[in-house]
């Protein structure tokens, strides 16, 4: 980072979260930024402008800075862009984000690297914020908007760098998975699942990549890997580095033991250690316990990491609550996995015993409009009271055959026992709701988009 306020850097795609607030981190440490966009909106344009990025909206060749040292190319953006076209045109030189945060932010630090399917971004977050109140000022790039930070990324001197670790492709001319660019000292392994329907094959392919990812931790570096998972547990004797792992099971080197299981938070032990955790369910006792054991090999100590973890406010878009009217309670999360659908509300029973839970689920994500879940979907919502399902969100982006059948999953749900309707718009998801709720229940509203604006709408119809 020695020239960077020399260095002016121009992205393609800046107003993405991870793009954006990459962005606004380099400002800030002194680095010349532009970008450019389809949509240029708040509230990122809002971030990136009070931070003196100039924004171009749309992709021309003319938005290309003659003083561009580098240009990043967005993952979203292909071959046919106008803007990309002009970069090859003129063999200018380009990256990937992930290739950035390797040369110019990563090199030479201690890299925590969170990966899995599940819980990345609560995890980095909670292990960044550990950091952060033990005095380490740690850099951090983070994939949301967490409640404890004042934005998704911050590049620092500190020799401690934690970042999201996601397993998606790079961009248009690189197709492995970003996390294989960031050079692990720590890498945390929470689980391994099939997701990401449109670029990998199967299982198999999502543990090759993981794998590639677990080769990149040096001898001296530390994995730190769910015990109870046994996809994850088939890769550890890949592993060059050293192996811990983290779970409930008798055979895990790092034992959890739920002790305490209250309505807002949770207390555990870790081979005997109390830790207390102002979140419920499982899983995030698992993502937590990750964490402490990280910021342990990180030089933290027990009693920084307990009392770090009781001011943590987690991530905007999961488990949040959005209203409550008539004693009925809204809530958003960002759940869009079978899995994580199921472990949400098995959380939620914990904070509201005795409530009626009610999901409302949109499949958007590349994954969720495909059938490869179908089943694991059917028995994720059977966990609620009730449910309805929505639309798949741009069917047309998926091939007939492969396409989720909203309906039958409407059918197989209410064949278990548990109420299940499709409707095809917003209006009559609420209206339906409006029908079949009353005072005392929980609506949890499962989508990783905006979902026309459902929470609002819910809100003001109940």
């Amino acid at each position: 980072m020695s020239d960077k306020n020399s260095k002016h850097i121009h992205f393609i795609g800046i107003c993405g979260t991870a793009m954006g607030s990459t962005a606004a981190a380099l400002r800030d440490v002194g680095y010349v930024v532009s970008g450019s966009d389809e949509k240029v909106y708040p509230p990122m344009s809002t971030v990136l402008e009070e931070k003196g990025i100039q924004l171009s909206e749309g992709y021309k060749a003319e938005n290309l800075p003659a003083t561009a040292d580098l240009i990043v190319v967005g993952n979203a953006i292909s071959r046919g862009n106008e803007e990309l076209e002009s970069v090859l045109d003129r063999k200018l030189p380009y990256l990937s984000m992930a290739e950035l945060l390797k040369r110019e932010i990563i090199q030479g630090k201690r890299s925590f690297v969170v990966s899995g399917t599940h819980g990345k971004t609560t995890t980095t977050t909670m292990l960044a914020w550990i950091m952060e109140c033990a005095g380490r000022n740690p850099g951090y790039m983070i994939g949301g908007v967490p409640e404890n930070f004042s934005s998704g990324a911050r590049f620092t001197d500190s020799d401690l760098f934690v970042i999201e670790g996601d397993e998606y492709d790079t961009a248009y001319f690189d197709k492995r998975s970003k996390f294989l660019h960031y050079l692990p000292e720590c890498a945390i392994v929470n689980n391994i699942e099939f997701d990401h329907a449109d670029i990998f094959r199967d299982l198999d392919d999502v543990l090759l990549t993981f794998q590639r990812f677990l080769n990149t931790v040096p001898r001296n570096g530390l994995v730190l890997m769910n015990g109870d998972d046994q996809n994850c547990l088939g890769l550890r004797s890949k592993s060059p580095a050293p192996v811990t792992t983290v779970g409930t099971g008798a055979d895990c080197d790092v034992r959890i033991v739920i002790t305490d299981p209250a309505k807002e938070s949770t207390t555990f032990e870790l081979n005997g250690v109390p830790f207390t955790l102002p979140m419920i369910g499982e899983f995030n006792v698992r993502n937590a316990s990750m964490c402490i054991c990280a910021a342990r090999f990180a030089g933290i100590s027990d009693e920084e990491i307990h009392d770090a973890l009781l001011s943590f406010k987690g991530i905007r878009r999961r488990q949040q609550v959005r209203g409550v009217v008539n004693d009925i309670t809204v809530i958003d999360d960002f759940g869009h996995h079978p899995t994580a659908i199921r472990e949400t509300l098995r959380g939620l029973r914990q904070r509201y015993p005795g409530s009626r839970l009610w999901a409302v689920f949109e499949p958007r994500s590349n994954t969720s409009r495909r059938n490869v879940l179908q089943t694991q979907l059917i028995g994720a919502l059977t966990e609620a009271d009730g449910s309805v399902v929505a639309a798949v969100a741009n069917p047309e982006k998926v091939p007939a055959d492969q396409r989720l059948d909203t309906a039958a999953v409407a059918t197989a749900v209410a064949a278990a026992g548990k109420p299940c309707f499709f409707e095809s718009d917003t209006s009559s998801i609420v209206a339906r709701l409006k029908e079949q709720t009353h005072p005392g229940d929980v609506i949890v509203v499962f989508s990783n988009g905006g979902f026309d604006g459902i929470h609002q709408k819910l809100l003001t119809a109940l």
